[in-house]
């Protein structure tokens, strides 16, 4: 067979000149020395890609054989997993090489003195995978017993699920590397931990050489060229260290939040995000292909998107990669656990720490988030305050290892202490829809409903006891309404324009990119095929400058209801462009001018709907391009 996932795995600390890959075909027991079995690497055990499919499998063992190039004979050769859900334990030639918990961080071994004179040797990795995952991170992983939440979870993700490979290096050699731009965004601040004399290069650019390394050095850049979703210029940086080698890169851009917004550069940008939980059908956890990672962030802007919440998973790197090669912003958060314990709390945080050592170079993150929805806390951060300790220490974890990036402390609900206050909120009735985020977003009254079970509602509150977010930009998390793709499309329509009505919201994240198994609540199919969301297109949903029609709907098909021979219903403009837009706003019986402000809303235009059937308006700039679609699905009583 083609051997899968063959793209070097790490680009973020690349030595790809030399590397062999070992994804392919291995032995698979699911018992102690009976391996009956092939399976396929990088995929887990549970899923058809693997070629396994074992469910519920809470111990298995894998083995192949390798061999060392002859030309490394002079270097360590080192093994490297990518992540393997949840404990490894591996042995090279019968003798243990490597013990690791924690199934979304990467680990290594140096195999050198265990192979053979020839460089040859048998690999035995035992994972164990226990069904029982609540003391654990293991986001969305489906437990036996049950998480709380357990009705969004799904199948697990077991055993190795990101690439295997050896490479060679020298004994002494480059083992950390930290690349974050200046604060006057005019070079590139080098962090590095390795051998001297360093040599450190950006092509093309600028190249610094030391005798003694001082630990932190920063590259100047002449006429520097930012990065931005819309010119994500990235800076190779090559680092060489006594006799090794890595290739690095970044980009030059500064995140602050202020004034109400997202600043990217200085420029004002709204959150136009969606949740994003990182599945396939044919592989849980582990992308089919480098080409399925880069689609997904294109569906993302292909429907409007300028933000993914990778949601409560640690993507593989090339993902990353791929966010910031296409200007694709992140919000990244590490999976959760599904109980509070001492041991939770601790492999919860150490995941966390490893999240921003792991990802902190890729410029398309803007935000780091911690808790969510108070998984792993029992539902009940604002009545107990060892969880609100709990809470303040992973915000403090984050902020200290970054203080670059804001930090969303406990997204949804009950915040302890944040750069960001966000709120989750799902509603099915568009009335008490608007007036809800009316209320969350212009007023001190936090408090919502929440449904927790089929029959279980209970109030929860933006804010933990203690807690004054009152000075905070503010933003929703996550919503998203409707069972079927009509209705769904039809909520997005009505409730996202809610959401565009209130200049101090700064954003949104609607709940979600694509369908998974049984959550059917996917812009795209979960084989990421487009839907039929009853004529809604997400992009203009999504746009940059959208529509907001001033009426309370009643159904799909039914928006507005005439009740004589016309009704008169206001439209106003949403528009979150740098500059101000004059234009003509355009419906089948008239038009009318047009001169929106940035990061604001306009006084309503009022148009005459006198029939039934789609009414469909459009905004047109000074040079006829349309900016803005929206529709008024009419209907008689």
């Amino acid at each position: 067979m083609n051997t899968p996932r063959t793209e070097y795995p790490r680009p973020h600390f690349d030595r790809s000149g030399r590397w062999l890959n070992l994804n392919g075909e291995w032995d698979f027991a699911r018992s102690p020395g009976e391996f009956a079995e092939t399976v396929v690497v990088p995929f887990p055990w549970e899923h058809p890609d693997s070629g396994v499919v074992a469910h519920w499998l809470p111990t298995a063992w894998y083995r192949r054989q390798i061999e060392r190039p002859a030309d490394w004979a002079a270097e360590r050769t080192v093994l490297h997993f990518g992540a393997v859900h949840h404990h490894a334990t591996v042995w090279v030639n019968g003798e243990l090489a490597v013990e690791h918990s924690g199934g979304y961080l990467p680990f290594e071994a140096d195999i050198t003195d265990l192979l053979d004179p020839s460089g040859r040797a048998e690999l035995v990795v035992q994972v164990e995978a226990p069904t029982d995952k609540r003391f654990i991170p293991h986001g969305k992983q489906r437990s036996i017993p049950a998480d709380d939440y357990d009705g969004c979870a799904f199948t697990p993700s077991s055993g190795i699920w990101q690439t295997v490979w050896l490479e060679p290096r020298p004994a002494s050699y480059i083992s950390h590397l930290d690349l974050r731009p200046t604060e006057a965004l005019d070079g590139i601040e080098v962090t590095l931990s390795g051998p001297s004399p360093v040599r450190i290069e950006i092509p093309g650019v600028v190249v610094r050489e030391y005798d003694e390394w001082p630990g932190t050095a920063t590259l100047p850049i002449d006429r520097p060229r930012l990065w931005s979703p819309d010119d994500p210029h990235l800076y190779d940086v090559i680092v060489t260290a006594g006799a090794d080698t890595v290739r690095g890169y970044t980009g030059l851009r500064k995140v602050e939040w202020h004034s109400g917004n997202l600043m990217v550069n200085g420029v004002p940008t709204y959150v136009r995000g969606v949740l994003d939980q990182g599945f396939w059908p044919t592989g849980g956890h582990a992308a089919p292909s480098d080409e399925a990672l880069r689609q997904d962030l294109e569906l993302a802007r292909a429907a409007g998107f300028n933000l993914v919440r990778k949601h409560i998973k640690l993507e593989d790197p090339r993902w990353l990669y791929w966010a910031d090669r296409l200007g694709m912003l992140v919000w990244a958060e590490p999976p959760s656990t599904g109980r509070f314990t001492p041991e939770a709390v601790a492999a919860f945080e150490d995941v966390t720490a490893g999240m921003v050592a792991r990802d902190g170079n890729h410029p398309s993150i803007v935000i780091w988030g911690g808790y969510n929805e108070e998984w792993g806390l029992d539902w009940d951060v604002p009545g107990d305050p060892a969880k609100q300790a709990a809470v303040r220490r992973v915000y403090r974890i984050l902020r200290d290892a970054d203080p670059t990036r804001p930090v969303v402390d406990n997204s949804g609900w009950a915040h302890v202490e944040t750069d960001l206050v966000d709120w989750h909120y799902y509603d099915e009735n568009v009335a008490s829809w608007a007036a809800t985020v009316d209320r969350l977003v212009n007023t001190a009254d936090g408090a919502f409903p929440v449904k927790l079970g089929p029959d279980l509602v209970v109030n929860k509150a933006i804010a933990a006891p203690g807690f004054d977010g009152s000075d905070k930009i503010q933003l929703n998390g996550e919503y998203g309404g409707g069972s079927t793709s009509v209705e769904r499309g039809w909520h997005l329509r009505w409730q996202t324009q809610e959401l565009r009505r209130h200049p101090r919201n700064a954003g949104y994240i609607y709940t979600e990119l694509y369908d998974i198994e049984h959550e059917t609540v996917g812009v795209y199919t979960y084989d990421r095929r487009s839907k039929d969301l009853g004529g809604v297109i997400p992009s203009d949903v999504h746009a940059q400058t959208v529509l907001i029609v001033d009426l309370t709907p009643e159904a799909p098909g039914r928006d507005l209801v005439l009740s004589g021979d016309a009704a008169t219903v206001p439209v106003r403009i949403s528009h979150h462009g740098p500059e101000p837009l004059l234009g003509t706003l355009h419906w089948a019986t008239g038009t009318a001018p047009v001169d929106a402000k940035p990061f604001t809303v306009t006084d309503p235009i009022d148009i005459t709907v006198s029939e039934p059937g789609r009414v469909r308006l459009w905004l047109t700039d000074t040079a006829g391009t349309v900016v803005a679609r929206a529709f008024i699905d009419v209907a008689t009583d």
